[in-house]
């Protein structure tokens, strides 16, 4: 009986999906910003790419 209770207050409880649904959003949070800095990164060395240049 301690076991049937056990397992139905598993099911029932909300902890499992809350924790995936955390993760997932922290991957999409990472996702976003990796493109950021990435584009950031490339913006930046174009910009001293171009005064490079410009000094030569």
């Amino acid at each position: 009986m301690q076991f049937v209770s056990a397992v139905k207050n598993f099911l029932v409880s909300e902890d499992g999906p809350t924790a995936v649904e955390y993760a997932v959003m922290l991957a999409l949070i990472v996702i976003v910003c990796l493109t950021a800095v990435q584009a950031i990164g490339t913006n930046a060395n174009a910009k001293f790419q171009k005064v490079a240049d410009t000094l030569k």
